[in-house]
């Protein structure tokens, strides 16, 4: 797993880049939850999903945000990790300038940075939001939301109550020209312990490959 440190706009960031054989492989880009609650790239959930993304077929990166590990900066209530997120884009960016397929993937803190890049960069394809905690941060930027993607919680998430989750997706089903696909695992935690983060896995993967296949927004 190569480590790689790249320039952020508070100082160099620390990620993990795992490139593909083929230079024309889609990317994608994965975020860690709350810095100020022990989230770091290499939280479970992020880890899963970085390699359910390779497993793919995907180049993937994930990375620390500002002020975590060695990446430099200190916490900026979200609005410097979105710049560190679209830094960390750009990374990725210039060197798979050949990919047809971009997408975001993000777990709880960084679902939320996630669909904001989403909102920011137009070459997003497809997102994946893991716990989105809706009931602690705005989404109404989400006016339209440009692309399609996957909602996913647990029904016992207590970090972010499921009825939050169910709203921000019902507001999400209004808007035209995209489809917005919820999945609730049954039984699991913010966290998806054991079993949970295997069907959660699952269910990711499940819906990106379909996704490829598609060529759909």
């Amino acid at each position: 797993m190569p480590e790689v440190i790249f320039p952020g706009p508070e100082g160099r960031l620390e990620g993990r880049y795992h490139p593909q054989k083929e230079r024309d492989a889609p990317i994608a880009i994965v975020l860690h939850p709350h810095p100020q609650f022990g989230g770091t790239m290499n939280n479970k959930v992020v880890y899963n999903l970085h390699y359910a993304f390779y497993n793919m077929g995907f180049t993937v990166l994930r990375f620390n945000f500002r002020g975590v590990g060695r990446s430099q900066g200190e916490y900026d209530q979200g609005v410097g990790e979105l710049s560190d997120a679209a830094s960390a884009l750009d990374y990725l960016q210039s060197m798979n300038n050949n990919s047809k397929h971009c997408w975001v993937a993000g777990f709880s803190f960084g679902a939320w940075i996630g669909m904001q890049l989403l909102m920011r960069r137009p070459e997003i394809t497809g997102f994946v939001s893991v716990a989105p905690p809706a009931n602690m941060y705005d989404f109404s930027f989400l006016a339209p939301c440009p692309a399609s993607g996957l909602i996913i919680n647990g029904t016992n998430d207590r970090v972010a109550p499921p009825a939050d989750t169910v709203s921000l997706v019902g507001k999400l089903h209004e808007q035209k020209g995209i489809t917005i696909t919820h999945e609730e695992i049954e039984g699991a935690g913010h966290f998806f312990e054991e079993p949970h983060m295997d069907t959660m896995i699952g269910t990711v993967s499940d819906y990106v490959k379909r996704r490829l296949t598609e060529n759909s927004r």
